[in-house]
């Protein structure tokens, strides 16, 4: 089946799946069609700004006070939260991946997540936890429902389909998607398995961020992002729905799909993007410009201008700039970067970082190219260059990130990374 998408980033949207389930002019009529049920579902507090206020009209076949029995608490061991309270036998320093270890044949979405880092505190919604997934079954009949944060997907290897409340969203690796804090919904790998990445936001909704100076276009475009139209399940089976709520799961049976919103409207929607639309901005005379230049998201605190989310990308891009070093330089910082390789190499890193793969550089703790970079990009002719077959990004954090046990103990954590920096001489001539 097609699926159709509607544009736009926070628009405020109207889908039915059958004619005349919409109501007009009418958000809660006495009376829905098909015998519907209205239902609000709300993303922000009721008093929020108008321009932060995000709420959307559900007309369902049952409401979902059906879609919920009595809980039974369950297991997910590597699924953390922060404050996780598991030890990590790493000291602290700068770390990398290789990837995770391949999932074993008959590995659901839930016990193919991998948290890697955690950060801030889930009770106080505060902060965000990095997780890598990898699995290769699909159930069509659990569902999932994370009350503690918004996901953001971002596919390395396989398609995925995410069947929201609010319709389906196809994934694809150069893609990303987000499911909004407490909407259900399911996930299935669209070949043999499915990996990526996965950011989960304890904090503000993530959304575009200010452009400043940079004006009214480039970075990521409100257009290029799709919201899907209604779909819903009619199906009358016994199905379960995970809740993840306080750090903690609980599962629920019920005898239907929760996935049964026939016709809705609002602005609290899940939504793709494909990173490919991006349009990047970069310096044109000399220095290279800070990291924020290739922000696409952001989840911002009381702090302006300091995040609790950064989603940053580093995409094909034209290098130009004259008289200057253009990879990234030596730096510390207050945010936390964990980062990623979708795709090819990064340009600071060309050894050692592959795709599926995964760095930490905690805050203030000092990091930059290394030797190979430093060199390579010392000595380069100052022509034009293009950077291609590239995709890496960041969630960076204003929190500190703490390792999981999990990850403290992968066999591809590689014990010599800090030795890529070895070979970085004294240049300073000595003084009599």
């Amino acid at each position: 089946m097609a699926l159709e998408y509607q544009s736009g980033f926070g628009n405020d949207f109207e889908t039915e799946s059958m004619p005349g389930a919409l109501p007009q002019g009418q958000n809660s009529p006495q009376n829905c069609a098909y015998g519907l049920y209205a239902e609000q579902l709300s993303g922000s507090a009721f008093t929020a700004p108008r321009g932060q206020n995000e709420r959307s009209w559900l007309y369902r076949i049952r409401p979902s006070v059906l879609h919920t029995n009595r809980f039974n608490s369950m297991e997910c061991p590597l699924w953390m939260s922060a404050p996780h309270s598991g030890p990590s036998s790493l000291p602290l320093g700068q770390y990398r991946w290789d990837p995770i270890p391949v999932a074993k044949p008959g590995t659901e979405f839930l016990a193919g997540v991998n948290t890697m880092t955690t950060a801030g505190d889930v009770q106080t919604q505060t902060g965000m936890a990095a997780h890598i997934y990898d699995f290769n079954t699909n159930n069509a009949d659990t569902y999932l429902c994370n009350a503690d944060g918004e996901l953001l997907f971002v596919p390395q290897l396989g398609d995925v389909q995410l069947f929201t409340e609010l319709g389906r969203l196809v994934v694809s690796p150069g893609e990303i998607a987000v499911v909004p804090r407490g909407m259900i919904f399911r996930i299935d790998c669209q070949a043999d398995s499915a990996r990526g990445y996965l950011c989960e936001n304890y904090g503000a909704p993530l959304t575009l961020p200010e452009r400043g100076p940079i004006g009214a276009n480039c970075l990521a475009n409100p257009r290029d992002f799709k919201t899907p139209v209604a779909a819903f399940e009619d199906k009358e089976i016994d199905c379960q729905l995970i809740y993840k709520w306080s750090g903690e799961f609980h599962c629920t049976q019920i005898g239907h799909s929760p996935l049964d919103v026939v016709a809705w409207h609002g602005n609290y929607a899940p939504y793709k993007y494909d990173l490919s639309t991006f349009s990047p901005v970069g310096a044109i005379a000399f220095d290279h410009p800070d990291p924020s230049i290739f922000t696409v998201l952001t989840s911002p605190t009381e702090q302006a201008g300091t995040a609790n989310i950064d989603f940053v990308i580093f995409p094909p891009r034209w290098m130009v700039a004259e008289n200057t070093f253009r990879p990234p330089w030596y730096h510390r910082n207050i945010m936390s970067e964990f980062m990623g390789l979708i795709k090819g190499a990064y340009d600071a890193k060309e050894k050692g970082f592959v795709p599926g793969g995964a760095s930490l550089h905690n805050q203030m703790l000092p990091h930059g190219p290394d030797a190979f970079g430093f060199d390579k990009a010392s000595n380069a002719t100052l022509a034009p260059v293009k950077l291609e077959n590239t995709l890496a990004f960041m969630f960076e954090t204003r929190y500190a990130q703490k390792v999981t046990d999990y990850a403290s103990k992968l066999p591809g954590l590689q014990d010599d990374y800090i030795d890529c920096w070895r070979d970085l001489k004294r240049r300073f001539p000595k003084q009599n």
